[in-house]
């Protein structure tokens, strides 16, 4: 059986009309990735529409309303294979009311491709969606300069979008000499997949190209054992059968483990007697992998979907109250002091009452702006206190990441999101 590739999520940000969705098409018809056909019946639909020259985001933006209306409004997942990797490409909008699903996608991600057209610049969600890719872990970046064809393939238009966004780069905290700048023309298929004829002064790499370049991100295999729960099945003949996807560590078969909170909010221990994946039993499970595993000494009733499953000498922290970094992004008023919404951290949703706001800081720069504000409105980062309303894990950012990021949603829309930097743990 031929080795699987290692497989990237990658996400496509950038500010409304940018040319997300159409580079993404473009990537994926001129690779051979979605037939002449199928583009075909797309084309006659968007000028039908009176949208000609969307069809390339047709083939990301499959929703009726998106096509009617031309924006990208849900994430949506494709299937994308370079000579080296797997990558699942997540369409992110970047329609201000669309930030929720760039925030589910964006904390999914290994690596970004920032749109940034040539004839703007940056703007205002450029900066939102940087400052967020940051804040969500997402540490490999491309930038494509997008629409050169709107510039007459101008070098100098090209340096001057690059060096805007070189100094956005460095105030937010990436690194703007590792990142690679691609001037791409999504609409008619610059250095995309194929080498535009139209800029010889750029000698780097096509956008296809680059993907082969970004490094495979590191399974956290060091890191202690965590894996959150996503169901709990009673299966005749073999018992309980917990599933879920490792986060971070290594789990073996004959391990001692711990789930926690678990009913009594305490935890349950057992020993890890099988582990299958792909309908096959294997000995150990690591980062990535999807298992569904049998307990023995865990009943079905003990444990349920947001427990954190982690080894006894090692076990998940349970959080009495926590302190996070947060951005506001959409909130239809202002946050205060008091405020209880539903936190969504890794398979669990738990009400947490948000018990103080510590510090204002400026979103790009990261300086305290104001001590203890009375407010926090749309746009503003800041460093708040959390109190969870029932027993809830969480890790910090600086131990281990994967378990410290999440979304504030209230009302069925995502208000915030942001990470966990310390946390005083339940007392046993």
């Amino acid at each position: 059986m031929a080795k699987e590739k290692p497989h990237i999520n990658i996400v496509f940000v950038g500010h409304v009309d940018h040319g997300k969705s159409t580079t993404v098409g473009r990537l994926l018809f001129d690779s051979g990735n979605v037939d002449e056909q199928a583009m075909r019946r797309l084309k006659q639909k968007a000028e039908e529409l009176g949208k000609g020259g969307f069809e390339f985001a047709f083939v990301m933006d499959n929703l009726k309303e998106e096509q009617e209306r031309g924006v990208t409004i849900d994430l949506s997942h494709k299937k994308f294979v370079t000579p080296k990797f797997e990558y699942t490409i997540i369409d992110a909008p970047g329609h201000k009311d669309f930030i929720k699903n760039m925030i589910t996608g964006a904390s999914q991600a290994d690596v970004g491709v920032l749109c940034v057209s040539a004839t703007d610049g940056v703007m205002e969600q450029t900066k939102e969606h940087l400052f967020l890719c940051k804040t969500l872990g997402v540490n490999q970046l491309a930038i494509a300069i997008n629409k050169m064809d709107a510039v007459d393939y101008a070098e100098d238009k090209y340096n001057a979008a690059k060096e805007q966004v070189t100094t956005l780069l460095r105030s937010v905290g990436y690194n703007p000499d590792e990142i690679p700048f691609i001037p791409i023309s999504a609409l008619q298929g610059d250095n995309v997949v194929k080498k535009s004829e139209k800029m010889d002064w750029y000698k780097g790499p096509l956008l296809v190209e680059q993907l082969d370049l970004f490094k495979e991100p590191e399974k956290p295999t060091n890191l202690p054992l965590r894996l959150p729960l996503q169901d709990v099945y009673n299966i005749p003949g073999i018992g309980v059968v917990p599933v879920g996807r490792v986060e971070t560590g290594i789990m073996k078969v004959g391990q001692k483990v711990i789930v926690v909170p678990a009913r009594d909010g305490k935890g349950v221990t057992g020993e890890v007697k099988t582990i299958e994946m792909h309908h096959e039993q294997v000995q150990e499970a690591i980062p990535g992998d999807n298992i569904g595993f049998s307990v023995r000494g865990i009943g079905k009733k003990d444990i349920a979907r947001g427990d954190v499953l982690g080894s006894t000498d090692n076990p998940p922290s349970l959080a009495d109250e926590f302190t996070a970094q947060i951005i506001v992004l959409n909130h239809p008023s202002v946050l205060t002091k008091g405020y209880t919404p539903v936190f969504h951290i890794h398979t669990s949703q738990v009400a947490c009452q948000i018990t103080e706001l510590v510090k204002k800081m400026d979103p790009v720069t990261g300086d305290v702006v104001e001590e203890n504000p009375d407010v926090l409105k749309n746009g503003d980062a800041a460093i708040v206190k959390i109190r969870p309303t029932k027993p809830l894990v969480i890790e910090k950012q600086s131990e281990i990441p994967h378990m410290a990021r999440f979304a504030i949603r209230d009302a069925g829309k995502t208000v915030a999101a942001g990470m966990c930097i310390d946390i005083i743990k339940k007392q046993a």
